[in-house]
């Protein structure tokens, strides 16, 4: 639904109508706490997130690599990767996307040996990644297998924080094009993939693609606005016939 599309007023932002911010902030819902909603999206800082896996399943498919991309005023700060030993065979199908096998993770930790690791690089920072419900599933599994202690849980690992994705916005900026893989949209946008599937370079080519996107006038630029992505109009009360977007 587009703001005012039915007469009814909504609004992404209570910037224009003083008074009622303080009530547009508490409708949305998916903010990180450490994050101002009214912050710019491309002064956040951003964890892109990539991960390699034995299958499509995370309740029962493991990550075999993990790429954490810190990135910050349109610029990579810090690569970070861990090869996984899954404890488990890579299937044939799996190594054939992305090439790692058995023999590259046989002498490599398991998860849960290099998980405050990750937990650690991943504080302090919103999480992104290209078909975000996919690393967010694996990652958050993970870290739930692991069973390991974590006083201040980053937002990555907070069910309730919405992650980033600029695959959303590909589906809307590139809705005339048939694909909305990574590779294909960093293809049209003149971005080098470098070795696709593989997770550091994955990870920084979505990372590259939300940049781009944000410099398009149809993308919001504040934290909050932009993370509405799919508004729904609702209510506010009686004394006032504004409404606002949630999500």
């Amino acid at each position: 639904m587009r703001a005012g599309a039915d007469g009814g007023g909504c609004f992404p932002t209570g910037r224009h109508y003083p008074g009622i911010a303080h009530l547009v902030k508490l409708a949305v819902r998916g903010l990180a706490s450490e994050f101002d909603s009214e912050t710019r999206v491309r002064d956040l800082p951003l964890v892109s997130i990539d991960t390699e896996t034995t299958g499509r399943d995370s309740s029962v498919d493991r990550i075999v690599e993990i790429a954490c991309v810190i990135w910050s005023q349109g610029e990579v700060q810090a690569r970070h990767s861990w090869l996984i030993n899954p404890e488990r065979p890579i299937p044939m199908e799996a190594k054939a996307v992305h090439g790692i096998g058995d023999e590259d993770v046989r002498d490599k930790p398991v998860f849960a040996g290099v998980a405050l690791e990750i937990a650690r690089v991943l504080r302090g920072s919103l999480p992104l990644a290209y078909n975000a419900d996919f690393d967010k599933g694996f990652l958050q599994a993970e870290f739930a297998r692991a069973g390991v202690r974590i006083e201040e849980l980053p937002p990555a690992m907070r069910h309730d924080v919405h992650w980033v994705d600029p695959l959303d916005w590909a589906r809307e900026l590139h809705k005339a094009e048939k694909s909305k893989s990574l590779g294909d949209v960093c293809e049209r946008l003149g971005i080098d993939i470098g070795q696709a599937h593989r997770a550091t370079d994955d990870a920084e080519a979505a990372a590259k693609v939300m940049g781009i996107f944000l410099g398009d006038s149809r993308v919001p630029q504040t934290y909050a606005a932009f993370i509405q992505r799919n508004p729904i109009c609702i209510s506010l009360p009686k004394q006032t016939s504004k409404t606002l977007w949630t999500i």
